[in-house]
């Protein structure tokens, strides 16, 4: 089909670029219908073209020579400001072009590498997620919130707003949507430079980390928080800290969601009944003892964590993935 297309005046366009990112566009289309017949996705839409896009380019579509890239169909090298330099050596496989809706172009290449281990840490942390404070260790340390989207919400509301006035179709209103684009841009950017920063120094220091499972999806439907958990970026953190410890030869440990980590006393065992949000700091009934809510909850977790790594023991019996599929509570003897 894609060569009787060629062939027509109207689509006379698809002759200007290579045949190979156009071949992978209708592989991404097949897998994508295919993951939607198996029930792993939504039907497949289409894409407007301001929002971006991309096109991947095989072996037989570019060329690798002396640091520079040379795409089919383009006489001179891409003008690249690399952000990285490529290993020595390495012979990438796959190049992939992409234009985000901010008008900027990214180029990713795909190469084969060893990452060396690092030394083994005699260190262990548990993290307990939270929004004032982004996330607490069982150290004692906290790491502040940067709060990213908050931080130019006013600028972005604003830029919003202009756009929302320009006529449709006009070119003042493309140029009010790039900038709101490029704002989104900044406010991503910024967050992911920052979890980068964070989760490196975590994977470096710590041998064994412990984390609790949260369904980020379900959290923010709750509308009062819902800006703040987005904003927060967990599910981005957790991704992190997978990959770099499985680079790395870390252990990350992920515990159960419905382990009481806030309600139960660090020391004791003692599960209080209620935790409301606004209660940060609180006293075990049971022995006494004072606990920050968010230190408690991240040594709960590593504790947690350290029995589920050590000896392979669950903070909920199997299979129970939720209260409403008729889950037990059972305590985990620590």
């Amino acid at each position: 089909m894609l060569t009787e297309w060629k062939q027509e005046d109207e689509l006379d366009f698809l002759n200007e670029v290579s045949s190979v990112p156009l071949q992978q566009g209708l592989r991404h289309l097949q897998k994508a219908f295919a993951n939607f017949w198996a029930g792993q996705a939504k039907y497949p839409s289409f894409k407007k073209k301001r929002n971006g896009g991309s096109a991947a380019f095989t072996k037989s579509a570019f060329r690798w020579k002396d640091g520079e890239l040379f795409l089919a169909k383009c006489s001179e090298a891409l003008p690249i400001r690399w952000s990285r330099q490529l290993p020595q050596g390495a012979d990438p496989s796959t190049v992939t072009v992409k234009l985000e809706p901010s008008g900027r172009w990214f180029v990713s290449l795909l190469v084969d590498v060893e990452i060396d281990k690092l030394p083994v840490s005699p260190n262990k942390v548990g993290l307990d997620l939270g929004v004032s404070s982004l996330v607490t260790l069982s150290t004692g340390e906290k790491v502040a919130n940067p709060k990213t989207f908050k931080a130019k919400y006013k600028r972005l509301r604003n830029a919003q707003k202009a756009l929302s006035r320009k006529l449709k179709g006009s070119n003042n209103r493309y140029k009010a949507r790039l900038k709101v684009a490029k704002l989104h841009a900044e406010i991503a950017d910024t967050r992911k430079d920052f979890l980068h920063k964070l989760t490196t120094q975590l994977v470096r220091d710590n041998q064994v980390i412990a984390v609790e499972d949260l369904a980020v999806k379900n959290m923010v439907q709750n509308r009062k928080l819902a800006q703040s958990i987005s904003d927060a970026s967990w599910g981005e953190l957790v991704r992190q800290l997978t990959y770099k410890s499985e680079w790395y030869g870390r252990e990350l440990v992920k515990i159960d969601r419905w382990f009481p980590s806030s309600k139960r006393c660090s020391c004791c065992g003692h599960i209080v009944e209620k935790m409301p949000l606004n209660v940060r700091d609180w006293g075990c009934p049971q022995c006494g003892t004072k606990h920050d809510r968010d230190l408690n909850a991240a040594n709960n977790i590593l504790a947690a964590g350290l029995a589920v790594s050590v000896c392979g023991a669950t903070v909920r019996p199997e299979g129970s993935k939720s209260r409403k599929a008729g889950a037990t509570k059972q305590k985990l003897r620590l």
